[in-house]
């Protein structure tokens, strides 16, 4: 009776949870199946060198330019899911996503990774990587940190499960086949999940989870036009900030530092030896203890203030990579993932809890866009600076050193920003047409005598 009970309550917990909850495990889930192939681009780039006999520079290069193109074109979707809701923006992003993915399956040219890998994957990869996190965030008045948290350790254990996955497949099957079942499945998965994510709480008649209940009915979204108007009022305020411009570069140089390692790891491990097979668990290994910094940092961030906490995991990433240079058996390459993946899964974590923390509960996306453009040319960057060094002096230790200063840089950067103590424009919608303004909270009508 006490285990039916217990059944009864976690069912009715479920059923009865504020739409906010959903959202995380959507996001979550989006993130992880739009984003796993980019994450374990390092197992790809062994199965194209070994399959199509392409130079390590030319297939990094393809990584590249997709970072570049996601990069370049991350302010332009945060703006549109600001101006026309994240959910339309993400549908469009879910058609580029399939057909790249499909059209992955029938390559035997360079040319074509380019243009589907890079060129048409990195036009979804734009249009999910901003509005997937600031869609969560629009959902939460209070515990962000926790709700970011679930997202991005989950995230983190999904990453450590599907690289040996995709490694299974790749191996066991024609490369063909393998990208032909991950775009179908993979891609009529995102369109579902995507029918359901609605960007904002007023989509649903909605308020955020922990919103003024004394506000009569929900705020009422705004239309495109005042939207719009909105979101320029907000960027105008955010650009007088030193975090707004200091925010991208921090994660520029953090996803640099890390984006050497990522792209280039499994790749040196194998050099050392160690076979594609075991290599592979340095990605499962690095992603599985991300899990616990990916909870813990946006939570400590919110309860404690962003700034030292991010610059703490900021340094662990940079000295975990000090180990490299001491690396050669397969043991060794899971005890250095181990360490690595605490700071990494922290470097990356923190960003909307220190965004809402900054800017409050205003328009984002387009700020967190301009921050996602850093991210995504840091990997960029990263990764093809790797494959430079190692192209031209045929080791991989000055990369490992600019691994290391870029994270380092990181932690100066943050500790230029502002203090994230209070907010720095709270009053922005003071500048608003008073229509555009959002409506202040009323009084609850009074119950019935």
């Amino acid at each position: 009776m006490a285990e039916q009970n217990i059944a009864s309550r976690t069912v009715n917990s479920v059923v009865n949870a504020h739409y906010a909850w959903y959202i995380v495990a959507m996001g979550t889930t989006l993130q992880l199946t739009t984003n796993f192939v980019s994450q374990a681009f390092a197992i790809l780039l062994v199965v194209m060198r070994d399959n199509f006999g392409w130079s390590l520079t030319a297939i990094v290069l393809a990584y590249s330019i997709r970072n570049i193109i996601g990069a370049l074109l991350s302010p332009w979707a945060g703006s549109m899911g600001d101006r026309y809701g994240a959910k339309k923006v993400m549908l469009v992003g879910a058609a580029f996503f399939m057909a790249g993915l499909m059209l992955l399956s029938t390559i035997n040219e360079i040319w074509q990774l380019f243009l589907y890998y890079s060129l048409i994957l990195g036009i979804a990869q734009a249009m999910f990587r901003v509005n997937i996190p600031t869609t969560v965030a629009a959902w939460f008045k209070i515990k962000l940190g926790v709700a970011v948290g679930i997202q991005q350790s989950a995230g983190g254990m999904g990453a450590s499960v599907l690289a040996p996955g995709l490694a299974i497949l790749l191996t066991q099957t024609s490369w063909e086949t393998a990208f032909l079942l991950i775009g179908g499945v993979g891609g009529a998965f995102v369109f579902l999940l995507v029918a359901f994510f609605h960007g904002d709480p007023s989509d649903r008649g909605k308020q955020p989870y922990g919103a003024d209940l004394s506000i009569a009915n929900p705020v009422a979204a705004f239309s495109g036009t005042i939207a719009k108007i909105r979101s320029q009022v907000f960027m105008k305020h955010a650009k007088g900030t030193r975090a707004f411009w200091f925010l991208p570069l921090v994660h520029h140089l953090g996803c640099a530092g890390h984006a050497i390692v990522i792209v280039h790891g499994v790749n040196y491990a194998h050099e050392q030896g160690v076979s594609l097979e075991a290599a592979t668990f340095i990605i499962s290994i690095y992603s599985f203890t991300s899990i616990a910094s990916r909870f813990m940092v946006p939570v400590l961030a919110d309860r404690l203030g962003a700034k030292g906490v991010m610059a703490f995991f900021y340094f662990l990433q940079g000295a975990a990579v000090l180990m490299l240079f001491w690396t050669q058996e397969a043991w060794q390459f899971y005890l250095f993932a181990a360490v690595f993946g605490i700071g990494f899964g922290g470097e990356m974590s923190a960003f909307l809890v220190v965004n809402r923390q900054y800017f409050g509960m205003g328009p984002v996306r387009a700020v967190f866009g301009i921050q996602s453009m850093g991210a995504g040319l840091g990997m960029a960057l990263g990764g093809l600076v790797g494959s430079v060094i190692y192209d031209t002096f045929g080791s991989y230790n000055w990369a490992w050193v600019v691994s290391i200063v870029a994270s380092l840089g990181g932690v100066v950067g943050i500790f230029s920003m502002e203090s994230t103590k209070r907010e720095l424009i709270s009053n922005w919608e003071e500048s608003l047409p008073e229509e555009a303004r959002t409506p202040a909270a009323a009084p609850a009508p009074a119950p019935a005598d």
